[in-house]
């Protein structure tokens, strides 16, 4: 049997610092506020320079040589390009070519699914190292004059390096979606006849996120049926997917890290999302 095991880790943060200060300086909002309802402290922002195949000093941080690897699988929803994918671009910059690379898009969820991903393909016996990745420029795609959204998003990278084992690592996955909800959380624009149809910001029903995300957490983390009994049985080998970053790490960032998923941290999370967006 074979598996896949995460020999290496690794996370970019851009160096500009935003701090809720300069939030307070020009919204009705105030450091105190967005504490109390996110844990935030402050952000990293990428200067206008970089973009999302530009964060891949995470690798660097892995320990890993872009030569041992296979597989490239990048989770983004801010690309550098409509095409080519983002893993591709990465792929040049790290100097290798051969290896098969492709982008995954699932927002908030895109490390796990692009985790998932990686470990079916070195399970399978085709790949023996992937290098996941996901990485964010969300200060692309805010309306800054929205309160309720700018003050939760960051931009950063985060990476995993995951290897063919004997013994196991990733022991398994749970992936769910439901499109129906979209209206909710969504960035509801896109590009025409080279004009932007829509709107190209982040727009979010804080609300409906807050009971949607809930509810599903109760189902996958430790509710009924067989996704739940999954989820109990990993709650302690699994990375903790959150919504939003905490303090002064950026979403992609924290993807990284392999939190233990307990659910109560996980829901105490999304009621500070919700009380942002509500308050």
């Amino acid at each position: 049997m074979i598996y896949s095991r995460i020999v290496g880790t690794g996370s970019f943060l851009p160096p500009r610092v935003m701090t809720n200060q300069e939030f307070a300086a020009r919204l009705n909002t105030s450091d105190e506020w967005i504490r109390t309802r996110t844990g935030i402290v402050q952000r990293h922002i990428a200067d206008k320079s970089q973009a999302s195949s530009d964060l891949r000093r995470a690798l660097q941080a892995a320990d890993t040589r872009a030569g041992d690897l296979d597989l490239i699988v990048l989770a983004t929803s801010t690309p550098d390009y409509v095409f080519p994918s983002t893993a591709c671009l990465l792929q040049a910059k790290l100097g290798i070519k051969g290896c098969a690379a492709f982008d995954v898009q699932a927002v908030c969820s895109g490390f796990v699914y692009a985790l998932a991903t990686a470990d079916a393909f070195i399970k399978s016996g085709t790949h023996k190292r992937a290098l996941v990745i996901g990485a964010e420029v969300f200060s692309r795609i805010l309306d800054w004059n929205d309160r309720g959204t700018c003050v939760l998003f960051g931009d950063g990278a985060g990476a995993a390096v995951l290897a063919a084992g004997s013994k196991p690592g990733v022991h398994a996955s749970v992936l769910r979606a439901d499109g129906s909800h979209a209206e909710i959380l969504s960035v509801p624009g896109n590009v025409c006849g080279g004009a932007i149809v829509g709107t190209p910001f982040l727009r979010m029903d804080g609300q409906a996120v807050f009971k949607f995300a809930v509810r599903v957490l109760e189902e996958s983390d430790g509710g009924g049926g067989a996704d739940g009994a999954r989820g109990r049985r990993l709650a302690d080998s699994t990375p903790g997917e959150r919504a939003h970053p905490r303090g002064d790490r950026a979403q992609a960032g924290s993807c990284a890290r392999q939190a233990r998923g307990h659910s109560g941290s996980s829901r105490q999370h999304v009621r500070r999302l919700g009380a942002a967006r509500a308050g």
